[in-house]
């Protein structure tokens, strides 16, 4: 089958190995390794954003990154990519016409889904649409600090109603698209998934400081993420250290003001003696700081879906989650960790001094994550899941 990716602001190519990738990064990049695994022929179109980008550039084999000619050739916010769209799925259909005509289309981003039905109409293209993030959700939680461009709520909602397959993450997101009026015979449930054999209990582990239990927690560094929480929280959990990783590289910190703002909040909860922010980390070298932690913390005020638990469970790691969004499906409470609410530190607290107290506990939980994410979230599975919904929607346009 010849499947096309379209990823319009994240290209697969910076989640091997950039620094500031993010999770839609990541996933357009293994879910096509994965396809590409087991046979399938995957192109990925994403806006060129440099001069220097080739126009095809081969992804492993079976995979090309398509760098499509869309606005200005240079690196601009996700937000301002909206008017360029039109010109993206122009150049997107001439490429289906003369070049590559796929079986089916996967767009990744509301953006993403726009440029791809309008190619998918004008070649008989079927559509399945993966949003990643609603804008009706990014709305609720930030208010006046959401920059989402006018409009991207009934461009979901368009989206939802017009492209043949909707790929849902999580129970959460079907709640939201009901509401938007998208019809559940129109969705199917598919989460991310995570590469089991780089996130593995077994391998190197990142030095850890002797004599102290670590709590880990891996997050952009913005408000929302609910790192202000675990700080707070840390100061009922005794004798452990909290390592943050993520934001810019290490040496950028002190020029980082929300960096400053959390080594303030140590500071008044007493606590930065115990608390380390580590900075932004090499793709590779993450499973070695997964491993060095008795426990994740994942406390996001919302969160679509959430690759950080995954990554965690996969190293046989319990994760104590904000039982927002994804989180809710992925982690399993008193299973395979504990689901707190969210901004409540007091209860975090609780949580992460029972774990960490609590050694049995903690083993069983770790053993659980890891059979839990091998057999529900590899790769390999998600992609087969998802070949069967290309292989339905491709057949019904056929039919069609």
């Amino acid at each position: 089958m010849r499947i096309a990716m379209i990823s319009e602001h994240a290209s697969p190519l910076a989640a091997l190995g950039g620094v500031d990738a993010g999770g839609q990064n990541s996933h357009v990049a293994e879910l096509a390794a994965a396809l590409a695994t087991q046979g399938h022929e995957v192109r990925v179109y994403t806006r060129r954003d440099s001069p220097d980008l080739p126009t095809v550039v081969p992804m492993g084999e079976r995979v090309d990154v398509v760098h499509v000619p869309a606005g200005p050739v240079e690196v601009l916010p996700k937000d301002e990519l909206l008017p360029f769209m039109g010109q993206f799925a122009e150049w997107m259909a001439a490429d289906w016409r003369d070049e590559w005509r796929p079986d089916v289309a996967h767009a990744h981003f509301w953006m993403s889904g726009l440029a791809a039905l309008d190619a998918g109409r004008a070649c008989g293209v079927p559509v399945v649409q993966t949003f990643h993030a609603l804008g009706s959700v990014k709305r609720r939680h930030q208010g006046e600090a959401d920059t989402s461009p006018q409009g991207r709520v009934s461009y979901e909602r368009h989206i939802g109603r017009t492209a043949d397959r909707v790929i849902v993450q999580c129970r959460d997101e079907i709640a939201e698209l009901l509401r938007l009026g998208v019809p559940r015979s129109a969705m199917n449930l598919v989460p991310s998934g995570v590469n089991t054999e780089r996130f593995s209990p077994r391998g190197p582990v990142a030095p850890r400081t002797p004599g102290m239990a670590r709590i880990l927690t891996v997050a952009r560094l913005v408000e929302r993420k609910g790192v202000e929480d675990t700080i707070r929280a840390l100061a009922a959990v005794p004798g452990a250290e909290l390592v943050v990783v993520g934001g810019p590289p290490a040496d950028r910190l002190d020029d980082e003001p929300y960096a400053r703002r959390l080594r303030a909040l140590a500071e008044r909860c007493r606590v930065a003696d115990r608390v380390r922010l580590a900075g932004a980390v090499p793709a590779h070298e993450m499973p070695l700081w997964y491993r060095s932690a008795d426990v994740v913390a994942a406390t996001p005020w919302y969160e679509p879906f959430g690759l950080t638990p995954l990554e965690a469970m996969a190293c046989g790691v319990p994760v104590v989650a904000t039982a927002v969004g994804g989180l809710t499906d992925t982690v399993v409470d008193g299973v395979t960790g504990d689901l707190v609410p969210p901004r409540d530190p007091r209860s975090l607290a609780a949580a992460l001094r029972r774990l960490v107290n609590e050694e049995v506990r903690r083993f069983a939980y770790a053993a659980a994550a890891e059979d839990r994410a091998a057999a529900s979230y590899s790769w390999p599975r998600i992609a087969e899941r998802l070949t069967a919904v290309y292989s339905t929607v491709a057949d019904l346009e056929v039919a069609a």
